[in-house]
């Protein structure tokens, strides 16, 4: 090497070397270090004292076996209910299975760590956790704001519902919902582990979660972060307004109905999926854009479990309370396999 240097400089006698400053060259290898030697992430607990660890255990396992029971029952009663064959039964479906994912991909590991007492999860659980989350999350959204397109049409243009929303319509729909969530996922993940981490490897949260994540990081947030972020909250914006604007039409077309009957059976169609949206909307959103000086870990932790433990748990209820056929489908799927 030296030699080499030599006889550069021997041919050109006015080039000059310059390189990185050593302490430069010292801070970057130290990050690269600290980043490629992370194995695990340690997670945050929900208690210290073992009774309260075995307490956040049943309480967990309960409303796990409750989200699993609830859209289980929902997904079979649809798939084996000929009634239940239509557009919105079918968008109903792939919301079951959403929150499965969804809820099947953070409790179990925050179980886990409760029942054996550890707050560890491996880098490349964490990685896979990050990807579900976002992909089942944003896949979620996108399948809701399609499901007020499909309500829209039930009730402003009946007589389109057919040629509008056909099976192969909805099937390409709910294909662009999930496909949108997973490359909305595979972006967000590989953004977010590729920046360099040196903060340590202890998240202030029971899962992986991104901007816990990003606060481990080396750098303050560069310009991948800031472009998908916008990318993000302007899809985000985008379905919001689509859901409100379209659900402003549906009120004016109810209001229109001249019977009292006709504007209850109407309307009762629409509450469910309001209550749904408005659930996942406002706790989402508060848990992101909450000001910081509000911020701390206990009021983190409560926010996330609203937001990602309590929907799938009670969206089932939501939707097969004021559903009368729904209701009688799941019935009749309950007493068929005990009698």
């Amino acid at each position: 090497m030296e030699m080499a240097l030599v006889s550069l400089r021997e041919v050109s006698p006015n080039l000059s070397l310059s390189f990185p400053p050593s302490s430069v060259l010292h801070t970057q290898r130290q990050q690269m270090s600290n980043s490629s030697s992370i194995t695990q992430f340690l997670l945050l607990a929900f208690a210290d004292t073992r009774e309260l660890q075995l307490l956040h255990f049943w309480l967990f396992l309960g409303i796990y076996l409750a989200a699993l029971l609830g859209n289980g029952l929902i997904i079979t009663a649809i798939a084996c209910d000929h009634h239940l064959h239509s557009p919105m039964y079918f968008f109903l479906l792939n919301l079951s299975l959403l929150d499965l994912g969804c809820i099947s991909t953070t409790v179990p590991k925050s179980m886990s760590n409760s029942l054996w007492d550890t707050r560890d999860i491996s880098y490349a659980g964490c990685a896979a956790q990050v990807f579900f989350f976002i992909f089942l999350m944003s896949a979620e959204f996108y399948l809701l704001t399609i499901m007020a397109y499909d309500r829209y049409v039930a009730i402003c243009k009946p007589l389109h519902y057919g040629t509008l929303l056909g099976s192969r319509a909805c099937v390409h729909m709910a294909a662009a919902a999930w496909g949108s969530g997973f490359l909305h996922a595979v972006l967000h993940m590989a953004n977010t582990f590729s920046i360099p981490l040196c903060q340590g490897n202890a998240l202030d949260q029971f899962f992986c979660e991104i901007p816990q994540i990003l606060k481990l990081s080396c750098t303050h947030a560069n310009l991948r972060e800031i472009v998908l972020l916008m990318v993000s909250v302007c899809l985000a914006f985008g379905c919001f307004v689509f859901i409100f604007f379209s659900y402003v039409q549906i009120f004016r077309a109810v209001l229109r109905i001249p019977s009292e009957q006709g504007r209850h059976k109407a309307f009762s169609t629409c509450v469910p999926h309001l209550i749904v949206v408005s659930l996942f909307i406002s706790t989402a959103m508060f848990a992101y854009l909450k000001p910081p000086s509000i911020s701390s870990p206990s009021l983190d932790l409560v926010v996330a479990v609203l937001y990602s433990v309590v929907p799938p748990a009670v969206n089932p209820l939501i939707y097969s309370m004021r559903n009368k056929e729904l209701k009688d489908a799941v019935w009749k799927l309950i007493t068929g396999c005990f009698s």
